[in-house]
């Protein structure tokens, strides 16, 4: 039997026309396959971020951990330091107080100008001359042990006035040089820093080779110190070490200086 070209042609178109649904469900197939692989991918993506997400966190609330250790440990070590600098500060107010001078004290309670015992082996001054000039000078001493008597009692207030008036008395006499260096001891002793000032000034301007020379300058720094002019305080206690190079004035102005420095650096 003969098939013509044209029944050939329909027999083909027809198993074209049946092949295509089969064809297509292929291809339908694979891209769901395809798109369901993505998805898959897609959630092990999210599952791993997620993963790293929470390992981030973890490491983050170590490092905090660490952070707030470290932190405390800096302000134990500041509190060590500061107490380290107070006990230092405090010797050295101890050590000044044996030598005739002291530090400022950081509350508002009175400075003491100086251990009463050290106070009271000051030398007294050499005065020659003749009976009168003698009894002139025991006056002045007598007028000065009461102003005196008043600072090693503690009684600053009276002291002050008692050496004010001293010098009133007796403003160019032996006892003088030492009259305004405890008259100046005595403000500073109220924190009266400024009048301190003024007298250890006077003390130096007027006195400056007198034993009382190289702790009137002392106290003059540690007055401007005590008034809050710490790099002003600096330079006068520098001028004690140059000026008066292995004295206990130099020695106590080196230590303070010291501790200023630390001071400023716990800031």
């Amino acid at each position: 039997m003969r098939i013509s070209i044209k029944s050939l042609m329909l027999v083909v178109a027809a198993a074209l026309v049946a092949a295509a649904p089969a064809y297509a469900q292929r291809v339908s197939l694979a891209d769901r396959v395809g798109a369901l692989e993505q998805q898959a991918n897609n959630t092990q993506a999210n599952t791993d971020m997620l993963n790293q997400l929470q390992q981030l966190r973890s490491e983050m609330q170590a490092l905090q951990g660490t952070i707030e250790q470290l932190q405390h440990e800096n302000e134990q070590l500041k509190q060590r330091n500061r107490d380290q600098y107070l006990d230092l500060d405090g010797r050295l107010n101890r050590l000044e107080g044996n030598g005739g001078a002291d530090a400022p004290a950081a509350s508002a309670a009175p400075v003491l100008p100086a251990n009463p015992s050290a106070a009271s082996k000051e030398r007294a001054p050499t005065v020659r001359g003749d009976a009168g000039s003698q009894a002139a000078a025991g006056d002045e001493r007598a007028a000065y042990n009461v102003a005196f008597d008043a600072l090693k009692a503690g009684n600053y207030a009276d002291s002050a006035q008692l050496f004010q008036s001293f010098l009133e008395l007796y403003p160019n006499a032996a006892y003088t040089p030492n009259a305004l260096y405890w008259l100046g001891e005595s403000y500073y002793a109220t924190r009266n820093f400024k009048m301190a000032e003024a007298q250890f000034n006077d003390l130096i301007a007027r006195y400056p080779t007198h034993d009382k020379a190289a702790g009137g300058l002392l106290k003059l720094g540690l007055s401007q110190y005590g008034e809050g002019d710490a790099v002003l305080a600096q330079q006068t206690l520098e001028q004690v070490v140059s000026r008066y190079p292995g004295s206990d004035a130099a020695r106590t102005a080196q230590d303070r200086l010291q501790s200023i420095r630390v001071g400023q650096q716990l800031r």
